[in-house]
């Protein structure tokens, strides 16, 4: 499905009835990073929806450099444009989290629950903005340290120019990534008074749960925190069904 929002032609997938899931891709990702996820909730008892977020996918770069308040703001947007009812919940993964986080305590975005996956958003100290600039200065993992394994390979041969790539031809994409990944949200998440729960892999070396799952958890007020053992950053991918569980059983 398509739909023009704020002049950006956008690709998005909904299915289902029933009360609204929406779900926000990471970094470099695309809405079919929860097609594992989508199977076990299905779509009998929810209403899912999912997009390409600008630059990603199926939809349309932004013509300028986006930071977490713009990707929010398009969020926000969409929702607009499709009529939506306010979700049940958004299930956002690494920088979609983030994105969730900074809309929904800034009323950009509403939302009964909200469930982060792998969340991004705390950038200070632990190394992790260091980490992040270092491999924008190393173009050929710039859009790749957050991707699925199987995304990687081919992605780092386009950045090194066996291919070709989009994101290199378009440096205001590359200033996104170097803006949304320097951006902190612990002040927005010690905002948040919505239902929320964390998961987590133990694993996860993108967004570890002890630098960055903890520190969310201990700033969401009444927040859960759950740890997925053997899961790395993709945890909805390696443990579908014991996250799509939680998620049931959390909002229902």
């Amino acid at each position: 499905m398509q739909a023009v929002v704020n002049g950006i032609l956008t690709h998005y997938e909904l299915a289902g009835d029933g009360p609204v899931l929406l779900m926000l891709h990471g970094w470099g990702d695309r809405l079919e990073t929860f097609d594992a996820l989508v199977q076990q909730l299905g779509t009998k008892d929810y209403c899912i929806i999912r997009l390409d977020l600008p630059g990603f996918g199926a939809t349309e770069l932004p013509q300028a450099v986006w930071g977490l308040e713009s990707y929010a703001d398009f969020v926000a947007a969409f929702c607009a444009k499709l009529e939506l009812k306010t979700p049940r919940a958004i299930i956002g993964h690494s920088n979609g989290g983030a994105v969730a986080i900074l809309g929904l305590a800034n009323d950009i975005l509403l939302a009964d629950k909200l469930v982060l996956l792998a969340s991004a958003g705390v950038r200070d100290g632990h190394g992790v903005r260091k980490l992040a600039f270092k491999l924008v200065a190393k173009l050929g993992k710039v859009a790749t340290f957050w991707l699925p394994r199987a995304y990687r390979r081919k992605l780092q041969q386009k950045f090194y120019g066996t291919i070709g790539s989009d994101m290199l031809v378009a440096p205001h994409l590359q200033e996104t990534f170097k803006k949304t990944v320097a951006q902190d949200i612990q002040q927005e998440a010690a905002k948040l008074s919505l239902p929320t729960l964390l998961i987590y892999g133990d694993r996860d070396t993108a967004t570890p749960v002890q630098a960055i799952g903890v520190p969310l958890h201990d700033l969401i007020k009444d927040s859960k925190l759950s740890i997925v053992h053997g899961a790395d950053h993709f945890v909805h991918h390696q443990a579908p069904e014991q996250v799509a569980k939680q998620i049931q059983e959390f909002i229902a």
